[in-house]
């Protein structure tokens, strides 16, 4: 990889923990618009200074998965440092990196802050200094047990992060607190990335809307309102195309009282249809179903194709148990729900995810699922949901299975870093 040249921010990023004005602060945060480039800039700043400072010390390097820690960081990140004259050891199994530069070494553990329980993994191992990647979509125990465990005479902390809403705790606590907290705060925009042309900053912005294009285009920390999917309209909805599928996979929002959603999914050349949907409300119907009924329902809106995998409602526990006695491969969904809507919004908008005309209960959801403005912090509203979970659950195998394939290759081809 060739850099032309730094911005201005990104030159701050570069050389905070050296300049003289800069260099007694203990933390360094960046928050702002996707596609910024923060990322990059502040994982090459982080080696720098730990190969410059330290010898023999332990390092975090802390996503909110270790896959996408991975796929946001250090696959960009290992052949400009290899470039640079850094060597690079990858323990995969150990999900540990040791790096050589000048006659020292010094190794960097990986680390996933995807919920509460994550806070164990970090407990006590002693760092010299950690990257928090996507701080904001950690949960506050994670982060706070990372930064603990910086307890070596120097060590400092780097956090990057694209904004969330204005009662988040990293916003309240570190960003509205930098001065007390001895950090250096920069705000990053699109302009402060010299690799994005005009037409490239123009096409960024048309691919958000409403709170999306607010937090991620012009990098405000705003409270969501109006529709989660307010871009969504009819040209969203399109026939399935003819012809054979290459594969085949349903999502399934498991209800008893609440109503059960499934949608049969059929891939085309990369993109995904949903071309039926099955939805049930007891309530309407003043009936419930039995779990039974429900597989024979599934199995009804298989209609005989190879299904490669059913995605569940991790919820759903009797449910997935005797789909699995029937013989169905099922993957618990994952329930993150706020990636999960910007998993959706992104495959929607790209056009890899693709609704069909006869699922008519998907389309009447997408007009009406909307986010609740009485909440602290960003939650959706309990009602109209239900497809939409189903939908979440499916974009986010999707995205994740993808992004482990990517990795996983990269993995086998390391020694080309």
């Amino acid at each position: 990889m060739r850099f032309r040249t730094f911005s201005p921010k990104q030159k701050q990023v570069l050389t905070w923990w050296c300049a003289p004005q800069t260099r007694g602060r203990e933390a360094l945060i960046c928050d702002g618009a996707v596609r910024s480039g923060k990322t990059l800039c502040m994982g090459l700043s982080f080696f720098c200074w730990a190969m410059r400072t330290y010898r023999g010390q332990s390092f975090g390097l802390c996503g909110k998965t270790v896959t996408a820690l991975r796929r946001n960081l250090l696959n960009t990140l290992a052949p400009v440092l290899k470039e640079l004259g850094f060597q690079w050891e990858e323990k995969v199994s150990q999900n540990k990196i040791i790096v050589r530069f000048g006659g020292g070494e010094n190794t960097f553990y990986l680390f996933g802050g995807k919920d509460e329980g994550s806070a164990a993994l970090i407990q006590g191992i002693t760092l010299a200094g950690v990257l928090l990647d996507e701080a904001a979509l950690m949960p506050r125990s994670f982060v706070e047990q990372a930064c603990a465990r910086c307890s070596v005479e120097g060590s400092r902390l780097w956090f990057s992060c694209n904004p969330e809403g204005p009662e988040h705790w990293f916003y309240k606590e570190w960003i509205q607190k930098t001065e007390e907290r001895n950090a250096l705060y920069l705000h990053f925009t699109m302009e402060d990335n010299p690799a994005l042309s005009p037409r490239v900053i123009r096409r960024y912005a048309r691919s958000f809307s409403g709170t999306f294009y607010r937090r991620f285009v012009l990098g405000e920390w705003v409270a969501a309102e109006g529709r989660v999917y307010d871009f969504f309209d009819e040209s969203f909805v399109r026939p399935a195309p003819e012809g054979e599928m290459e594969q085949w996979r349903i999502s399934c929002d498991y209800g008893t009282v609440n109503p059960a959603s499934f949608g049969l999914w059929g891939m085309r050349s990369g993109v995904w249809y949903r071309v039926k949907e099955y939805y049930y409300d007891s309530r309407v119907e003043k009936r419930q179903k039995t779990d039974g009924e429900y597989v024979d329902e599934l199995e009804k809106l298989a209609g005989g194709r190879h299904i490669q995998k059913i995605i569940v409602d991790p919820s759903a526990a009797s449910f997935i148990e005797l789909l699995r006695r029937r013989g169905w491969a099922v993957e618990k969904a994952d329930n993150d729900v706020l990636a999960g809507i910007r998993t959706t919004a992104e495959l929607l908008r790209k056009g890899e995810l693709v609704i069909c005309t006869p699922c008519t209960d998907a389309i009447r959801e997408f007009s009406l699922y909307c986010w609740d403005e009485k909440a602290v912090g960003d939650r959706v509203k309990k009602i109209h949901d239900h497809a939409m979970d189903d939908i979440r659950y499916f974009a986010t195998s999707v995205v994740g299975e993808r992004d482990g394939s990517i990795w996983m290759g990269l993995c086998v081809e390391r020694d080309r870093f």
